[in-house]
């Protein structure tokens, strides 16, 4: 496992209150966090107002996680946010790449949507043209936006590179990705969302972006679902708990069959940020970088060799927090009754 080197400024987690408008990007799935972190926004009309849901592949494949993200959408009565779908494929990690690296290097953690191939499309009512949505919004506010980045970061890295000049018109990055001084959760040394596309985050990574916000492996960790978390939203019944029930108790983690299982809040976390900052107890400011070359160390969170980027920004990583306070968040937008 690679572990960045020390040398780091702690700073305290400020926020500024207004209303943010965020373009949530996201590789879905049927709920679990990604579906949870959307219920959290879409629930926080006086915080956050979602112009659109961009889909990008990783958990799932894009169509899929269109249908799942569209169905939560329904459940909440806001059909009328628009779910776009963007790229197809990560820019260069392949499913056979991945095969060949768990032959070579032992079993892969998680693999997400290589594990399977792509099914059609069952409801086409989402819309094509993610990465052209994600330019347009930012160009038509510049400064104004937040992008909550809580898949791969290939649609995103697709915009930068079509429209260089957005990078500094975009208000901030928040993002669940990477992993700083713990092992990775897809591979030994990798993190899902930065190893399902390493070119992808560093496109992002060494961007311009004048605020980019890190939830690493490193904090989440710290915040674990487990059955008794499990049970709080799961003893609400609504059309969103029984969603969070049926996914989180009979899939990933698994609850009803393995009680003693564990899961995390994961990109829940990001979203809260958006909410309530100050769950965050402790930040750092790093250059960071993602290793791209193939190999055992494909998709690793390292320190930026800042003579390869010179106009890179900082990244802010978020280091430890109050998991009742973010807990308590999560749990009150889960189980309102809508």
């Amino acid at each position: 496992m690679l572990r960045l080197a020390a040398g780091i400024l702690l700073t305290p987690v400020l926020w500024a209150a207004g209303r943010d408008t965020v373009l949530f990007d996201t590789d879905s799935g049927l709920f679990g966090d990604d579906g949870a972190a959307l219920v959290m926004l879409v629930r926080s009309p006086s915080q956050v107002t979602i112009p659109g849901i961009t889909i990008v592949p990783g958990n799932v494949w894009p169509t899929q996680g269109a249908e799942y993200m569209m169905h939560i959408l329904d459940l909440l009565k806001h059909s009328q946010i628009p779910v776009y779908t963007g790229a197809q494929a990560p820019l260069l990690h392949t499913a056979a790449m991945a095969h060949e690296s768990e032959r070579r290097w032992g079993k892969l953690e998680f693999m997400g949507a290589f594990a399977e191939e792509a099914k059609p499309s069952e409801r086409r009512s989402h819309r094509e043209g993610a990465v052209q949505f994600l330019i347009s919004e930012i160009e038509r506010h510049p400064g104004e936006l937040t992008i909550l980045a809580i898949g791969p970061m290939t649609n995103i890295a697709l915009a930068l590179r079509l429209k260089p000049e957005i990078e500094t018109r975009i208000k901030r990055i928040v993002f669940m990705g990477g992993n700083v001084g713990v092992p990775g959760n897809a591979s030994a040394s990798a993190e899902f969302n930065f190893w399902f596309d390493p070119e992808a985050a560093r496109i992002v990574m060494r961007s311009r972006i004048p605020k980019k916000v890190m939830f690493a492996l490193d904090i989440c960790n710290t915040a674990p679902i487990r059955k008794a978390e499990f049970d709080q939203v799961a003893a609400v019944h609504t059309p969103i708990t029984d969603l969070f029930r049926e996914d989180l108790g009979n899939r990933y983690p698994g609850f009803l069959h393995n009680p003693a299982a564990t899961g995390y809040m994961w990109d829940s976390l990001a979203a809260a940020y958006l909410l309530d900052p100050g769950f965050v107890t402790k930040s750092e400011i790093r250059y960071l970088d993602v290793l791209t070359a193939w190999g055992r160390f494909y998709g690793s969170t390292v320190p930026l060799d800042r003579r390869t980027a010179p106009d890179a920004t900082p990244v802010e990583v978020m280091r430890t927090l109050d998991f009742k306070r973010v807990f308590a968040i999560y749990k009150d937008k889960l189980t309102r009754q809508d």
